[in-house]
């Protein structure tokens, strides 16, 4: 398992904020979790670090930074 959190850059929709924005990690099988640092915090599940990216990356507006190698 890997961890990271996600770093936005610019805040599109007005709710999430700028800065680390959620934690997650990443299991073996490519599978992502994620927990919502904001006021409402959620959890959510990916298939994929390509699919969180595509959902919540922005254009490039936020990335993933690894916590763990």
């Amino acid at each position: 398992m890997k961890r990271f959190q996600f770093v936005r850059n610019e805040d599109v929709s007005g709710v999430s904020g700028v800065g680390v924005v959620f934690e997650g990690i990443q299991f073996t099988d490519g599978t992502v979790v994620i927990r919502w640092l904001s006021k409402l915090r959620t959890t959510a599940v990916y298939a994929s670090i390509e699919e969180l990216e595509a959902i919540h990356g922005h254009e490039g507006k936020g990335h993933v930074e690894w916590i763990d190698a």
